[in-house]
């Protein structure tokens, strides 16, 4: 490391230890020391790998969207995701700072302004390949629904963890009559894949509030049955199934997003030897996985997908010992969903799941998914902070809800 470097390194308050001893009762200070140290390392190196395939990527998707012209920057999109990672990342650091009650009043509100823009989308937003997702105009577009995720996951676990304090709230229904409302915006922008992950997150954080089995298992097929009637009522879920099933309309997509996944075989064509890439629908988003697999190889998909599971067991593990029923609900469902929408998007690139619109957390290219997803995990890191010298007992008894 040259001294420039280090010195700016030294220099950089959240960067060098030594400035943060255990006694320091900064802000600063005791952000360092109660932060997941382990788990905002695994995020900073998902980000890094990101940035090295939104720049093996770009190039695929210039020519893509500027109709093949060599006027076009080839790292357009690494130059563009570069900015919203400086945009991103100190939002993250702020609200990892934030204490809990904070955390969760600003993720209450965040929860109801987005849902008031997700009931405008469908009404004044842009289509976008036959979708209406998106608010505003240029490069002020938002996502309305990406913002959802993780303040209504915290919104959620606040209305569940009541239970605690007054048995007599129905707080099963309260929560399930939120997440029709957002599975019916959703559904109309539409977005199934997104409400499938909204469902589901809300299916598991409602297990871990201890909700009767029995009900779990009705809420369940419920589900299921959910699932296909949009298979025979919603036209969009009848395409991408039909496709995935029997080889009819976008399932060009999926195959052409594992041919070229699997082209690079286990150690890749080498940085921007790849050629398939320049086929894909969207190299630099929704096939950005398999972009990875040509260029770099199997072997560094299966290191991506083992920082996801590390990053989902580590916050699980970390919650073992956790006393505050909100905090467990909240940590452990934007887990869940962190984890999920990795799953879905590496899933589609290896098809094993229909073609789907979602992003990989913090390595695919995209202004309101990095942000969202910045935001989520300055929530979640905010919820797994500890105070060191708090010692807490192996045996503590969790909160178990209603049984």
């Amino acid at each position: 490391m040259s001294t420039t470097l280090a010195g700016k390194l030294k220099a950089a308050p959240f960067m060098d230890a030594s400035r943060y001893g255990r006694s320091d009762r900064s802000t600063a200070g005791r952000w360092f020391w109660e932060i997941d140290r382990v788990l905002l390392l695994l995020v900073t190196v998902l980000i890094g790998i990101g940035l090295i395939a939104v720049a093996a990527a770009s190039p695929a998707a210039g020519q893509r969207y500027s109709g093949g012209t060599v006027t076009f920057a080839p790292l357009h999109y690494f130059y563009r995701q570069i900015i919203w990672i400086g945009v991103s990342v100190p939002v993250m650091i702020a609200i990892s700072m934030m204490p809990r009650e904070r955390a969760k009043k600003m993720s209450l509100i965040g929860a109801g302004l987005c849902i008031v823009a997700l009931i405008f989308v469908p009404l004044v937003g842009p289509e976008v390949n036959g979708a209406r997702r998106w608010l505003g105009v240029g490069f002020a577009q938002v996502q309305p629904s990406e913002f959802l995720k993780p303040f209504f996951i915290v919104a959620s676990a606040w209305l569940l963890s009541l239970k605690d304090k007054d048995k007599g709230l129905p707080v099963f229904w309260i929560s399930g009559g939120l997440t029709g409302l957002v599975a019916a915006l959703l559904m109309m922008q539409p977005d199934f894949g997104s409400t499938i992950i909204f469902g589901s997150v809300w299916i598991a954080m409602l297990a871990l509030a201890g909700l009767n089995l029995r009900i779990l298992g009705v809420l369940s097929v419920a589900a299921v049955v959910g699932v296909v009637l949009a298979y025979f009522f919603y036209p969009v879920a009848t395409v991408r199934i039909d496709g995935f099933l029997f080889g009819e309309g976008d399932n060009f997509q999926v195959e052409n997003a594992m041919r070229t996944l699997t082209a690079g075989g286990l150690f890749g064509m080498g940085p921007g030897g790849g050629t398939r890439k320049f086929g894909l629908p969207e190299p630099h988003t929704d096939y950005i996985f398999s972009v990875i697999g040509e260029e770099f190889g199997l072997i560094a998909c299966i290191a991506i997908a083992a920082i996801y599971l590390a990053i989902v067991v580590r916050v699980l593990i970390k919650l073992l010992d956790e006393e505050d029923s909100f905090a467990l609900l909240a940590a452990a469902g934007l887990a869940a969903q962190f984890g999920l929408q990795a799953l879905i998007n590496m899933a589609v690139n290896v098809q094993l799941a229909p073609s789907k619109g979602m992003t990989l957390p913090f390595i695919s290219y995209g202004g309101s998914s990095m942000l969202a997803l910045s935001i989520g995990m300055g929530l979640l890191l905010a919820f797994t902070r500890r105070n060191p010298y708090l010692k807490r007992s192996p045996y503590v008894v969790k909160w178990s809800g209603d049984r």
